[in-house]
């Protein structure tokens, strides 16, 4: 299965728990391809249990985003800011495969 999402995508999730995670929205921090898997900023957050290291001297409870799953992700169209999904064609000028918005068919850059 090919990603057509990139790290910096603005996305929202589609699906998952309805109180706390769907129709949030944020930008994709990293992707993992080999489990299809995203972290999204502000998205999926989980408490971490940490000992005191030199970066956090007291230790304790740490919120973090955890990874979500691909299919539960859709990218937020920049010029409008409505869902879209993605497609891939070969663009003229460069002969370069450009992602571009299958809802008003402009290139995602």
């Amino acid at each position: 299965m090919k990603i057509k999402l990139k790290k910096g995508d603005l996305v929202q999730v589609i699906a998952g728990d309805a109180r706390l995670e769907k129709n949030n929205t944020g930008k994709i921090l990293s992707i993992d391809l080999a489990k299809n898997r995203a972290i999204v900023e502000g998205v999926n957050l989980v408490s971490k249990h940490t000992k005191p290291n030199a970066k956090n001297p007291q230790g304790g409870i740490v919120k973090q985003e955890a990874s979500i799953h691909i299919s539960n992700l859709m990218l937020v169209e920049p010029s409008t800011g409505k869902l879209t999904r993605v497609g891939r064609k070969l663009d003229e000028k460069t002969n370069k495969l450009v992602r571009y918005s299958k809802k008003s068919k402009e290139v995602i850059k």
